[in-house]
């Protein structure tokens, strides 16, 4: 039987692509066993440095997306650079001809042109917008206005510190991936397949219904603060001046949060004078304001260790507010505790915990492959999947055009 993480066996990915999208794709596929390559340019592509960085000055962004790829670093400027990227692209072979990119079409990358040398070529090209204007993740928030319905309700625009839609972009091109190769099994057709970052932002707003009620509803949502929108859920300051998020989102978080706290006959009261049931989500966001002081009184006379024995005792939705670092290092956190995380090497030489695949499955589960060095093999891909001979390798090393750290050890 064949274990989950080793099930892409035999696919093989080229990925031309920077910052987060595509390499996050490459990575996800690589991570269930695909041969990923990732090409980039000689001296790193333009992410290769980007923050945050290492105390040496490496990357901890580049090799944290870049786990377990393959790495041809090769000037994409010149033309047999570019010949050879073009070649490995068009490989023969039933699980290969897969190019995933970000460059635009008017690159040497064009999928019509490399389709004349493998006409069932899958390219998965990924875009700011579907017009083919630039954007990333913040400015495609920004023209959707998701930072105006963001924190408190004075002020001015708040953006969102974790790039969600780019993230979601890397899992989306993934799954295109494997559902373009699965019509390529079926019909022997390849295609170029385009996604735009917008697109993704756009109809996941649209499905989760805030599209029709700018449009159908409403208008454009106010400003909630930390307050859950449409149901209960903010953060709160305990005895001891910790900071946590409680949230009630079903009706039996919402007996649980009650229970805990000893807030039944209060909880009552207000439903009678206020006449509501609180058993539903919709009328605990309508009355937040007295249910927030309700929760946030019986909060303030307990400590954090306390309050939390009390909540996970019965059952309800919570998280203290802790720093990442902290986060890390706790023995049964989410992170040191998680068997998805390994402490292993990096090519920074830093040693830190690693997420291997996500998934979590049946049977071994291999540890998280580190990045690797830049260019590193970069000349055997060339022979295996060129043809080349070791001394054209040697000779491309040479003269600058392949970086290859392996050529003359």
């Amino acid at each position: 039987m064949v274990p989950f993480d080793r099930s892409l066996s035999g696919l093989r990915i080229v990925e031309v692509a920077s910052f987060v999208a595509g390499p996050s794709a490459g990575l996800h596929l690589a991570q269930l066993g695909a041969d990923v390559i990732r090409v980039e340019d000689k001296d790193g592509g333009p992410d290769f440095r980007r923050w945050p960085l290492s105390n040496d000055g490496a990357s901890f962004y580049w090799e944290g997306l870049n786990k377990g790829k393959r790495s041809l670093a090769i000037d994409l400027r010149s033309k047999d650079g570019r010949g050879y990227v073009e070649e490995i692209v068009t490989a023969a072979g039933d699980g290969a001809g897969i190019l995933l990119t970000n460059l635009p079409d008017r690159s040497f990358l064009n999928h019509e042109e490399l389709a004349l040398r493998r006409p069932d070529l899958i390219s998965v090209r990924i875009e700011g917008w579907p017009n083919g204007r630039t954007a990333v993740d913040y400015t495609v928030n920004a023209a959707l206005g998701v930072p105006l319905i963001t924190g408190a309700s004075e002020g001015p625009p708040v953006n969102h510190v974790v790039p969600g839609w780019d993230l979601l972009m890397g899992a989306y091109a993934a799954f295109v991936v494997l559902a373009a190769h699965r019509l390529r099994c079926q019909t022997g057709q390849g295609q170029e397949i385009r996604l735009a970052l917008g697109d993704i932002a756009a109809a996941s707003l649209g499905h989760l219904g805030m599209i029709a009620e700018a449009v159908a509803g409403d208008g454009d949502r106010p400003r909630h603060g930390n307050n859950l929108f449409g149901a209960f859920g903010r953060d709160f300051i305990t005895a001891d001046g910790e900071h946590i998020m409680i949230v009630a989102v079903t009706p039996g978080q919402w007996k649980a949060l009650v229970a805990a706290l000893a807030l039944e006959d209060a909880v009552k009261t207000l439903e009678q004078s206020c006449g509501a049931n609180f058993a539903d989500e919709a009328s605990r966001f309508i009355h937040r304001d007295a249910l927030n002081a309700l929760v946030s009184g019986a909060v303030a006379r307990l400590a954090l260790a306390d309050l939390e024995s009390l909540l996970r005792r019965h059952g309800a939705c919570f998280d203290a507010y802790r720093p990442l670092a902290a986060a890390a290092r706790e023995v049964a956190g989410p992170i040191a505790g998680n068997p998805i995380f390994s402490e292993i090497e990096q090519v920074s030489k830093a040693r830190y915990p690693v997420a291997a695949t996500i998934a979590r499955f049946t049977g071994e589960r291999r540890p998280p492959a580190p990045a690797g060095e830049l260019g590193r093999g970069g000349g055997r891909l060339l022979i295996d999947l060129c043809g080349a001979h070791l001394s054209i390798v040697q000779d491309l090393v040479r003269r600058n055009i392949l970086r290859d750290p392996e050529v003359g050890e």
